[in-house]
């Protein structure tokens, strides 16, 4: 079988840097940055979050491979601001954001269960089909 070991996708090796950074010297105010043991997830995330900024002209990002865990972002600035300091703006911007989310869903889950179980069936039918008590599923 040609698929890594799947600890191999997300555990850094000894010595590994998860980021290496690489300036552009073709086009001004830009540079590559290749994140290590990471997928689409993170990078289109990041991406995202990266287009976001006003200071951003461009963010993209590729997987060159789908069996080499890890993805490359190119961002180019408008001279105003680094990349790497758009990248770490859109980290510390991402983590605030899911940590909201977070909290959110956090909170939404323990007003569930105040509130007890669901005194009828939300999907429509009669009584528990699939098994008895609370289900994670049931909002």
């Amino acid at each position: 079988m040609n698929a890594p070991n799947r600890f191999e996708l997300f555990v850094l090796d000894d010595g590994e840097k998860p980021v290496e950074v690489t300036e552009d010297t073709k086009i001004p105010n830009a540079a590559t940055f290749k994140i290590v043991k990471q997928d689409h997830t993170l990078a289109n995330m990041l991406r995202a979050q990266v287009l976001s900024m006003p200071q951003v002209l461009f963010a993209g990002y590729k997987v060159p491979h789908p069996l080499h865990p890890y993805f490359v972002l190119k961002i180019q600035t408008d001279g105003s601001i680094t990349p790497q300091a758009i990248l770490e703006q859109a980290c510390t911007k991402l983590i605030a954001t899911l940590s909201t989310l977070e909290a959110k869903f956090k909170r939404e889950f323990s007003f569930k269960d105040a509130e007890g179980a669901v005194p009828e069936d939300p999907y429509g039918g009669t009584g528990q089909a699939w098994g008895t008590g609370k289900d994670y599923l049931d909002f």
